[in-house]
C-alpha cells in the first residue's frame, strides 16, 4: 500500500434502494494509506502505530413525487445527504462535505459546513451526484470522493408513482482511519458514530482539544429527522437479529433431523456402513 495517496478498497460502492426503511448488507471499506507524514510527533497530534479508527457512514437520496399539480421541471423533491449509521452526528469527524449537483443548477457546487451534511432541491431529472468529504485537521487531510445516483421514479413503475410512499436510495460505506492522532482518537473515543479499539490497561489520551466549525447548540444527528421513518437500516443491532433468527432455523432443521434418525433407530442396521461414509 502507498504511504503518499489515498487507497479505496471498492471502487463502485453497492447501492440499496428502499420503498420502507428495510435493512441491507454492508460493502466493502474505504480505508486511507498510512500517513506519510512523521509519526513520532509530540504532543497531541502523534499519531498511534497499529490503531484503526472506523466511521460507518451512509449516503443517499430520498425523492418524494410533488403529484399530478407539479410543474413537469418540478415534479419531485429530493435530498441528498450523508449520515452516520446509527443516525449519529458526524461533525466530529467530518468538517465539510461538498455535493456537485447537475451543470443545470444554479450554484451546482454546493458546500455544507456542518452537520447535519444535507441539501434539498427539487427537479425532474436524474443524475450522478459527486460527493466530497472533507475531514477536520487532525483527523486527515486527503479528502474521500463519493458517486451517487440520484433516484426518482421506482423500479415497477406500472401503477402511478405515490405522492406518499418516497424512493429511497442509499449505499453504507466504512471510512477507515489508519494510525489515527492522539487528539483525534481522544474525541472519539466514546462517540457513538466512531468505532474505536481498545486501548491497553493505563494507557491514557490527552485531553481532546476543540475543533473548528463544531457547533455545540446545534446536533448534527439524523434521529429525529423529518425523513428518518425512511432510512434503511444498517445497524449490528439489526444483524444480530437476522443471525438469532437464522440460527434459530438451523436448530428447527437439527431437531427435525434427529427426529428422523430416533425412527430410523428401530429399523435394522448394516453391521458395516456403506464406503464414504463415516458416522461421527
Amino acid at each position: 500500500m502507498s504511504h503518499s495517496h489515498l487507497t479505496i478498497s471498492a471502487k463502485k460502492q453497492g447501492e440499496y434502494q428502499s420503498d420502507d426503511g428495510a435493512s441491507a448488507p454492508k460493502q466493502p471499506r474505504l480505508k486511507f494509506g498510512k500517513s506519510a507524514e512523521d509519526t513520532d510527533k509530540k504532543g497531541a497530534n502523534r499519531r498511534l502505530k497499529d490503531v484503526e479508527i472506523c466511521v460507518p457512514i451512509v449516503y443517499g437520496t430520498i425523492a418524494f413525487y410533488l403529484g399530478r399539480k407539479a410543474s413537469e421541471s418540478q415534479s419531485h423533491k429530493w435530498t441528498v445527504y450523508v449520515r452516520g449509521a446509527t443516525n449519529e452526528d458526524l461533525g466530529a469527524v467530518i468538517k465539510r462535505v461538498v455535493f456537485q449537483l447537475h451543470p443545470s443548477f444554479n450554484n451546482p457546487t454546493r458546500v455544507v459546513e456542518s452537520p447535519p451534511f444535507e441539501l434539498s432541491e427539487c427537479g425532474w431529472g436524474e443524475f450522478e451526484i459527486a460527493i466530497s468529504l472533507f475531514f477536520h485537521s487532525d483527523v486527515c487531510d486527503k479528502q474521500v470522493d463519493l458517486y451517487h445516483h440520484l433516484k426518482l421514479y421506482p423500479e415497477d413503475e406500472s401503477g402511478p408513482q405515490s405522492t406518499k410512499k418516497p424512493v429511497v436510495m442509499e449505499s453504507y460505506n466504512e471510512i477507515v482511519f489508519p494510525d489515527p492522532s492522539e487528539n483525534f482518537l481522544a474525541r472519539v473515543q466514546n462517540h457513538p458514530a466512531v468505532i474505536v479499539p481498545r486501548l491497553p490497561a493505563g494507557f491514557n489520551l490527552p485531553d481532546p482539544m476543540p475543533i473548528e466549525n463544531l457547533h455545540e447548540k446545534e446536533k448534527g444527528d439524523t434521529k429525529d429527522h423529518p425523513h428518518s421513518q425512511w432510512f434503511m437500516n444498517f445497524s449490528e443491532a439489526d444483524e444480530l437479529l437476522k443471525l438469532a433468527a437464522a440460527r434459530q432455523q438451523v436448530q428447527a432443521h437439527i431437531i427435525k433431523l434427529r427426529r428422523q434418525l430416533s425412527m430410523m433407530d428401530g429399523l435394522p442396521q448394516l453391521s458395516k456402513p456403506p464406503t464414504g461414509y463415516e458416522f461421527t
